[in-house]
């Protein structure tokens, strides 16, 4: 129902200051804001920075008084919202003078005046003129008047009366799709083109656009193909260069003729298109007479019949431009004398010569061409007559006696068929005749009222020339004989057009109205090519075409009208019009597919924008009308159609990787929204089987000080881990609020883009903001992905730098989010030097990839490998898969048992089986642990500020400088002063490790020597009036450690660590990529610190390291 408005006017109560000024011209920037490019809103809004931070509002009174004139203003209200949004008069004012120039579908015609260019209005038209005509003249063509009666007699009335329904049909529906997303808003320049890549997306767009191109182009090689055979065959057929050896022209002869006529229509639209638009109602002037007088023949018949007649020899029709009398002998002067049929099958003149044996064994008949409306022929045309090429065409209902031994020497005289003919064929040939139902489309900008007028002008368009070409179907069937019809060239009709010998008053009218109606075909073919070409490069979704987009001062498009001419002349060297009809057609129904296919999406998705002012379309229409246009392609030739398909999905594909990127709220990607909702919540009803699973991966990354991401080579993995497959969502956190740091975030999300672009990784970015980075982490582990796309891995890099933390926070983080994994169920990977792996540009020739199951984890230790050697970095690499056997374990079973296993989960791995019996405790691990302890011990005892930080560091190197210079401490040494930082407090120790042999050479004397312990000057002298015994500081550093007093849970989990990794480094120190079970933090958060260590030690002497925390699943199975 319609919708009423009620204006109301405001008036200004204060003062009597002119009020209409303020309201509507007194804030030009912020009304001009609301109708620039975002790119220039985000120009005018220049950021402000937090130092000088002022509050800019109306009600604040402020030194800017140019920008922000409010006096007067009486919607003080909402001044505020008119610094972004505007007034709803101004609004309306803007939309009321805005105007749709159409670029490349009218010319813009332009006078000089003084050296300046004015631009001569065009006339606002109706329905009629700008709409139903130049459809009408579109579509009303070469085929009607050249191949109609041929494709009648060839077919049948019956099958040609499907042939007209079924391509009827598939424009009566393209149109009423079209007319929806005509009617759904304006349509500019490009017409169809437009209105796909504005409903399907560039990609689709861009290749339907190319293929209409083609298809545009290869109508004016249809159409000057079918200028010359009117030339040559009907007008001049003296005018032929090239002929056979029987005298027949050659299709040299239309090569010739074509090129010619191309290039002097190129030059008529490189002149002036307003020419060829003015001479545009003389050509449909000739399309409307020829119309008007085959009915007028037709309804003639029924009065008088054309003196036309056709001469039969037996049941064979014969071309009679060469002869006058049908018959053998004819009396003159009561004297029979030969004719000249008897001198083209006798070898004489003479009554007695030799001829040929199927002339003297029938006779001749003469009949009439056109029998007329009453005649019954139309009996004898309902049924099809189809044949081999060369095949001579025959009367059904007449007997011809034939020689035992058939000769072919005479059979020039006869007419017959210059090509095979079948039902498929005669489609293809025949569909370019219903094409041209976009013409009005094109003209929006032209009309008066285009919501009304594309719909009705269209389809009262093909409403019209269906029901025309149903009629002459009829007609030609009722009234043309059989052999005349299937006569393709009129040869046997005194070579003039079958359907012109119909016409009244004379065959002329045909000829010369066909003739001027391909002229102007193919001047508006080359016409319209090279604008929808330039419409398409103005896009600027396909690159190599932005050369194409470019052109006259005003607008015309020559680069463009060039390749057009080139493309052209491609089908103009086909020289055929029956081969070039079905390459056309199959654009054509391409672009009309997706039409109808755009159509169906919008409705189907109920998108908000999608309000057709047209109301008479439906899905199912839409979806019939795609259905014939594919079937129909197939239909008229199979080849093409897959050339045609072809061609459009390289063109997609080219887009798609190389064109532009353009959101024009198109319908395919409100489908992708729609499918994946749909997708999620199906994956969300039913939990996922263990053969579907793979690692949907959560990358947690870190952004350095600019914002980039500090370990590009962790994208790398995730890339070479996932190969595209699955989910990625790489995840990073910036500390502070949102409010203050969001412009950081967007900056951080793009760099993140940018690095995944460059190291081929293929997901979704998202950078959060968060009081803490704990928070954040646990923020992006609980809700990252949606529904039952979730991410089920976690991956992350080792935190290399824990150790020279100012605090423990990097410590607890890590943690916690091992903690937090854990809980929420899910895999986490954890990769030691990330900056050591390959990246995608490396190859690794050789090397294995080393598994260490330690525990059962899923199966997921044994599935990372697998999905890595898909990878071409990682392709040549071996597997190895180690486990460790303990003292009361069988490990030839146990290796057995494994190949067994490997060998049903379809993995090909080296298996070997590590014998580690126990064995007694090293005062190694003791001193390992020591070390461990009181670190741990020392960290939480001091919590410094930085000033005490600097004077306990000064006071070591006062006190102990004596002590320090008798050791000769090595330059690298924890209690060098250079090597300490200002800003840290922590304990400093040897982090390179000897070796178990030196380690016990030192256990008792020199481990007091590895471990020290830093003391501000107030805790130095506080010892000393302790130990009255005047201990010396260096007998601080020399305490003997009480190996008895220690924890011992942690010296057990330290000898685990130190005795399997010596068995990791003798077996795997030289492997690509070693992957190892990741033991779990301590229940007891007391442990935390300690946790660390372990972890370092275990790791300890490789290279590539991967940590693998299984989620608690099984991840991998031996079923099919």
């Amino acid at each position: 129902m319609p919708t009423n408005f009620t204006v109301v006017k405001v008036e200004d109560m204060g003062d009597g200051s002119n009020s209409g000024a303020a309201a509507g011209g007194s804030r030009p920037i912020s009304l001009d804001k609301v109708f620039q490019d975002e790119g220039d809103i985000t120009n005018l809004q220049e950021p402000e920075s937090d130092e000088n931070l002022k509050e800019s509002t109306p009600f604040i009174n402020s030194n800017n008084d140019e920008d922000h004139s409010y006096d007067g203003k009486n919607m003080a209200l909402y001044e505020e919202e008119m610094d972004s949004t505007p007034m709803v008069a101004s609004l309306l004012n803007k939309l009321a003078n805005y105007t749709n120039l159409t670029q490349g579908v009218r010319e813009h015609e332009e006078a000089e005046d003084g050296g300046r260019r004015v631009a001569v209005m065009v006339p606002q038209m109706g329905t009629f003129v700008g709409v139903y005509l130049p459809c009408m003249q579109n579509i009303l063509g070469v085929i009607l008047f050249l191949r109609l009666t041929w494709i009648v007699g060839t077919a049948g009335i019956l099958e040609s009366f499907a042939i007209v329904s079924m391509c009827c049909i598939c424009t009566l529906l393209t149109a009423i799709s079209m007319s929806a997303i005509a009617t759904n808003g304006m349509v500019p320049a490009g017409g169809s083109y437009y209105m796909i890549s504005r409903s399907l997306g560039p990609e689709f767009g861009g290749a339907v656009g190319l293929c209409f191109y083609l298809g545009t182009t290869f109508a004016g090689s249809l159409y000057i193909l079918g200028t010359i055979e009117i030339l040559l065959t009907y007008i001049v057929p003296t005018a032929t260069i090239f002929k056979d050896d029987n005298g027949e022209a050659t299709p040299n002869n239309m090569r010739v003729y074509g090129t010619c006529c191309l290039l002097l229509m190129a030059l008529v639209v490189f002149v002036g298109v307003k020419y060829v638009n003015k001479l545009a109602l003389v050509f449909l002037s000739c399309v409307v007479l020829s119309i008007m007088a085959i009915y007028a023949g037709a309804i003639k018949t029924l009065i008088e019949l054309p003196e036309f007649s056709v001469c039969l020899l037996g049941n064979r029709s014969l071309k009679n431009e060469l002869f006058e009398s049908c018959a053998k002998m004819d009396v003159l002067n009561n004297n029979s004398v030969t004719t000249d049929l008897w001198n083209f099958f006798c070898e004489s003149e003479y009554g007695n010569a030799t001829c040929d044996e199927f002339f003297t064994l029938n006779n001749l008949t003469e009949i009439p061409a056109i029998p007329g409306l009453l005649s019954g022929v139309i009996k004898d045309n309902l049924w099809s007559n189809y044949g081999p090429a060369g095949m001579v065409i025959e009367k059904n209902n007449l007997h011809s006696e034939f020689p035992q031994i058939p000769s072919t020497d005479r059979d020039q005289y006869f007419v017959f068929n210059d090509i095979t003919t079948y039902f498929t064929l005669l489609v293809g040939i025949y569909f370019p005749s219903v094409t041209g139902i976009m013409a009005g489309s094109n003209r929006s900008g032209d009309l008066r009222d285009a919501q009304r007028s594309i719909p009705v002008g269209t389809i009262l368009a093909i409403l019209t020339t269906s029901f025309l070409y149903i009629s002459f179907v009829l007609l030609f069937g009722a009234c043309i004989e059989g052999v005349v019809l299937r006569d393709k060239f009129g040869v046997s009709v005194k070579k003039n057009p079958v359907i012109g010998v119909l016409a009244w008053p004379s065959p002329l009218v045909i000829v010369i109205g066909s003739f001027f109606s391909c002229c102007g075909a193919g001047l508006q073919s080359l016409t319209g090519a090279p604008r929808l070409l330039q419409a398409i490069a103005h896009d600027g979704i396909i690159p190599f075409l932005q050369v194409f987009g470019h052109g006259k001062t005003n607008g015309e498009p020559t680069w463009a009208l060039l390749l057009t001419v080139g493309i052209c002349e491609i089908g103009i060297l086909i020289a055929s019009l029956d081969e070039v009809a079905p390459i056309l057609s199959m654009f054509f129904l391409m672009c009309y597919l997706f039409v109808n296919l755009a159509c169906a999406v919008q409705t189907l998705l109920r998108t908000p924008n999608w309000r057709p002012r047209f109301k008479f379309y439906h899905w199912t229409l839409s979806f019939l009308g795609m259905s014939l246009c594919l079937s129909l392609m197939f239909i008229c030739s199979w080849f093409y159609a897959l050339i045609a398909i072809l061609i459009a999905g390289c063109i997609y594909k080219y887009i798609e990787y190389r064109g532009a990127v353009k959101e024009w709220g198109d319908g395919i990607r409100g489908l992708s929204l729609n499918a994946a909702r749909y997708a999620l919540i199906r994956l969300e009803e039913v939990q996922l089987h263990t053969k579907n699973w793979r690692p949907q991966l959560m990358v947690l990354c870190k952004l350095n000080n600019d914002l980039e991401v500090k370990h590009p080579r962790l994208l790398s993995f995730t890339s070479q881990l996932k190969a595209g497959k699955g989910l990625t969502i790489v995840c990073s956190v910036l500390e502070g609020t949102y409010m203050t740091r969001k412009a950081d975030a967007n900056v951080g999300e793009q760099k993140m883009k940018a690095a995944m672009a460059a190291e081929r990784t293929k997901g979704f970015s998202h950078v959060i903001v968060s009081s803490s980075l704990r928070d954040g982490f646990s923020i992006l582990i609980q809700s990252a992905g949606l529904g039952g796309m979730k991410h089920n891995t976690v991956l992350m890099a080792w935190p290399a730098g824990w150790k020279q933390a100012r605090d423990s926070l990097a410590r607890r983080n890590f943690i916690e989010t091992v903690r937090e994994t854990t809980e929420a169920h899910q895999a986490l990977l954890v990769a030691k030097n990330i900056d050591h792996f390959p990246d995608n540009q490396e190859r690794l020739k050789e090397g294995t990839i080393d598994v260490w199951w330690i525990v059962h984890d899923g199966g997921l230790l044994m599935l990372l490998p697998f999905l890595l050697m898909q990878h071409k970095v990682w392709r040549k690499s071996k597997m190895r898969v180690f486990t460790v056997a303990q003292l009361d374990d069988n490990s030839i079973q146990m290796k057995k048992d494994l190949q067994v296993f490997l060998y049903h989960l379809r993995l090909d791995a080296e298996v070997e089986v590590v014998e580690m019996h126990g064995s007694d405790i090293s005062a190694f691990t003791y001193e390992k642990t020591l070390k461990m302890e009181q670190r741990s011990q020392m960290l939480k005892e001091m919590q410094l500020s930085r000033t005490e930080r600097q004077r306990e560091i000064q006071s070591i190197t006062d006190v102990s400088r004596d002590s320090i210079n008798s050791r000769k401490w090595p330059v690298d040494s924890p209690l060098n002063t250079e090597s300490i930082p200002e800003d840290e407090a922590q304990l400093i120790h040897d982090r390179n490790t000897a070796s178990h042999s030196l380690a016990n050479d030192k256990a008792t004397g020199a481990t007091s020597d590895r471990v020290h312990m830093t003391w501000t000057k107030d805790k130095l002298l506080n010892e000393r009036n302790k130990h009255r015994e005047g201990m010396a500081v260096k007998d601080m550093f020399n305490m003997k450690p009480e190996w008895e007093n220690l924890n011992q849970s942690n010296v057990r989990r330290m000898h685990t660590a130190v005795k399997l990794n010596e068995v990791v480094v003798k077996k795997s120190k030289d492997s690509q990529l070693v992957l190892l079970n990741m033991p779990g933090p301590p229940k007891n958060k007391k442990g935390d610190e300690n946790y660390m260590e372990f972890l370092e030690v275990l790791m300890e002497g490789l290279d590539r390291v991967l940590l693998v925390r299984g989620g608690g699943r099984e991840v991998i199975t031996i079923y099919s």
